[in-house]
This record gives C-alpha cells, structure tokens and sequence, in this order.
C-alpha cells in the first residue's frame, strides 16, 4: 500500500523547493530570469501517472517535450518533472527512527533534483545518456549537491550529507 504526504508534508515539500532554488541560485550564479528558462515542476506520488513511478528512488526527474513549439534556439520547449516518491521518503524517515528527519532530507532531494534540471538544460549531460554515463552524472551531482548544501549549518542537514557522502549510503543508515 502506498503511503503519501499529507497537507503539511506538501506544504513542507513547497517551501524546501523554494529554498532549494534559491540556494542552486546562488550556487550556480542565476538570476531570476535565467531561473525562468529552467521550466520544471514538481508532482508528490498521489498525481503522478503509471510511468512517472520509481521504486527505487527518492525522485525521479522526467523529460517531456513539447511539439510544435521550437525554441529561439531551434531546440524543442520542454520541461521537466521532478516526481517524489513519498512512499520511499516517508519510509526512510520511518525506518531511520528519527534519525533522519524529513525536512533536511527533502532539502537534499530537492537540491540534487534543481541540479540535474540545470545542468540537462545547459547542456552539460545528456538526459538520455546511456548507463555509464548516467551513474557519472550521479556521483557528480551528489558532489555538486553536497557543496551547495554545505554552508549550512544544520545538524541535521550534515547527518543526511554524511549519509550521501560516499562513506555511507543512506540506505544503509536506514535498513
């Protein structure tokens, strides 16, 4: 049986997306026009269809393109999904018995998602790379994302980044 967020959780989820994107922001030196070329959003478990569903994973980042709509750039409009799996969320922070708290671990997801997203769109990665190449992009993101996170000083927040630190996986804080 899946479990979903409730009003306060995807309240919550709201607010760590937009601190997020602020500190990617900052991170990445865009200012609010550039954010606006970044077209994504942000779906919980009880909206996403059938294929937008990952087992495995926090989040799952899905591309859509947009027919009959070029870019400037002759590139096709599209945007991005980022889709949270509550259900594996909300059992992390169950299993962990407090030890991870849900507010820093959505901020480390939401990070790392506003990561992929910049760097599908500059051009940096290909979102379609083959296996290889997307577990390349995994690691670096997570470096990426660390750094970006890290001038926080939130104990709790350096306990998630510990757990995706490559000491740990938080998989194995939680099982």
């Amino acid at each position: 049986m899946d479990c979903y967020f409730n009003a306060a959780q995807i309240s919550l989820a709201c607010r760590t997306f937009a601190q997020a994107e602020k500190m990617a922001g900052q991170y990445f030196r865009l200012n609010p026009r550039e954010w606006k070329g970044h077209r994504y959003d942000v779906k919980t478990l009880a909206y996403l269809d059938q294929h937008e569903v990952r087992k495995g994973a926090f989040a799952h980042l899905c591309k859509y393109e947009i027919e009959n709509e070029p870019e400037p750039e002759g590139r096709g409009l599209h945007f991005y999904r980022i889709c949270l799996q509550d259900d594996r969320i909300l059992d992390a922070v169950e299993r962990a018995n407090s030890f991870i708290r849900l507010s820093p671990l959505l901020l480390y997801i939401a990070a790392h998602e506003l990561v992929h997203v910049i760097r599908f769109d500059r051009g940096e990665v290909n979102f379609d790379a083959p296996e290889a190449e997307k577990s390349e992009e995994e690691e670096a993101v997570h470096r990426i994302t660390r750094n970006l996170l890290r001038p926080m000083t939130d104990p709790d927040l350096s306990l998630v980044l510990d757990c995706f630190s490559n000491r740990y996986q938080i998989g194995d804080l939680i099982h």
